[in-house]
């Protein structure tokens, strides 16, 4: 299987996240995070949840309250990122290629969050078999649409197995032309034959 075969599966934009939020990013392979020299302890989870306050926003001692809704934003935001993500993989069954990688950013509370992310995803016709092609792209653009919320670049992979659907299709029409063509002649040169063999068999 050729490079050119795999596309990638994005997120959601992070153009979704507002810009006083946007910060430099750091990215990371969910199969290796400790090889980027990031601890696991700081990777959240989500579930480290407090009890909020009472302006609905959870207290974080030592941080201004922008920092906290900038804190805030970022928990959404990893967590929307990452069931993206799991939506593509979850669909996408044996031909997803590796787990998901993710771009985090650092928030004011030193815990690094989700911001970005993609999942790679084969999307090559299988040799001579316009079935097997057709039933692998219907996993393939499930697999694209499977988030709630698709992205531009998922359409664009929806799009490409639908393409590629449609040339199967047309290769399997030709295949069974071809073969009804071949059966029709062979027997059409069995009749005359039998034809041939009675004319024989009546002069003799």
């Amino acid at each position: 299987m050729n490079a050119g075969t795999i596309s990638s599966i994005y997120s959601l934009a992070i153009r979704d996240l507002p810009p006083q939020y946007v910060k430099p990013r750091v990215h990371i392979d969910t199969e290796n995070d400790t090889a980027n020299n990031i601890a696991p302890e700081n990777i959240p989870s989500g579930k480290d949840k407090v009890e909020k306050s009472n302006t609905g926003i959870e207290p974080y001692s030592g941080l201004s309250e922008e920092e906290q809704r900038e804190i805030e934003e970022l928990k959404r935001r990893d967590l929307e990122v990452k069931a993206h993500e799991q939506a593509h993989i979850a669909a996408g069954g044996p031909y997803v290629r590796g787990g998901a990688h993710y771009e985090y950013q650092r928030g004011p509370d030193g815990k690094l969050y989700a911001v970005g992310g993609e999942v790679s995803i084969d999307v090559s016709p299988i040799p001579d078999n316009p079935e097997a092609t057709i039933r692998k792209m219907q996993v393939v653009r499930r697999a694209a649409l499977a988030p709630a919320q698709p992205s531009a670049q998922d359409y664009h992979i929806a799009a490409m197995a639908s393409m590629e659907m449609q040339k199967a299709r047309a290769e399997l029409a030709r295949m069974k032309a071809t073969q009804a063509y071949g059966q029709a002649s062979v027997m059409g040169t069995n009749q005359i034959r039998s034809s041939v063999t009675s004319r024989l068999f009546v002069i003799a």
